[in-house]
């Protein structure tokens, strides 16, 4: 059975992209901190509690399930924001984004790829729209996901003669616990926001397209811009 590592798999845009690739007959193993409220069958859904701001532990991990499994996709999706301004942040917030939103994609991609050549498999960045404009008051936040959208765009030009395809999905503002640690939030709106279903969607398009043919970017955007303070 094909295999599938998806990280901040136990909510959101993590869980939903899970059920997709479940739907697809993945295993998928599933990393994140809390699987309390997750019902998806034990078979399918193997439930990695792990905090990815302790690289020594993620690393020791992942080399475990690679030794005992075919590992065909990669999907980096778990996100911290700290937002403000700059100087009101502190060295920890700006490490756990750093570490999180981009050290670990980083290391997780390196010690698969090998794998993934073997597949011919895929790599699914979860970005933002913040990577590709100014972000006053989520400066560190939208530094951290830019390196992550220029990484992906360089790694495809690296190993795209191997057959792995790199994406890269850019949501703007998601309906999810993401903002639990903002003074903000999406609007009150449907038209305001991107559901994670939706982007479990664009994955789904993604792994629908043909051998030799790849979705390289997708953006996804309400139709409002608008949000609302807590």
């Amino acid at each position: 059975m094909k295999a599938a590592i998806v990280t901040g798999a136990s909510s959101g845009i993590g869980l939903e992209i899970s059920k997709i690739l479940i739907s697809r007959q993945y295993k998928v193993y599933g990393i994140g901190r809390d699987f309390k409220e997750i019902n998806l069958p034990a078979e399918d859904f193997i439930k990695v509690p792990l905090d990815l701001t302790k690289s020594t532990e993620l690393v020791t991990k992942i080399k475990e399930i690679k030794n005992s499994e075919e590992i065909h996709i990669l999907i980096n999706n778990a996100g911290i924001g700290y937002f403000g301004p700059h100087e009101e942040l502190n060295p920890q917030k700006i490490h756990e984004m750093v570490t999180v939103n981009l050290e670990t994609p980083l290391v997780l991609t390196q010690l698969l790829l090998r794998d993934l050549k073997k597949f011919r498999g895929y790599i699914i960045n979860i970005s933002s729209v913040t990577a590709k404009k100014s972000n006053t008051h989520g400066c560190a936040y939208g530094a951290t996901k830019a390196g992550l959208s220029s990484f992906s765009d360089s790694l495809y030009d690296e190993v795209r003669k191997y057959g792995v395809k790199v994406i890269t999905i850019h949501p703007d503002m998601t309906k999810t616990n993401f903002y639990r640690n903002s003074a903000f939030c999406e609007g009150p709106s449907e038209d305001t926001y991107v559901k994670p279903e939706e982007i479990a969607n664009a994955v789904d398009f993604i792994l629908s397209q043909r051998e030799g043919m790849v979705v390289s970017e997708i953006t996804l955007k309400p139709q409002k811009h608008q949000i609302q303070k807590r």
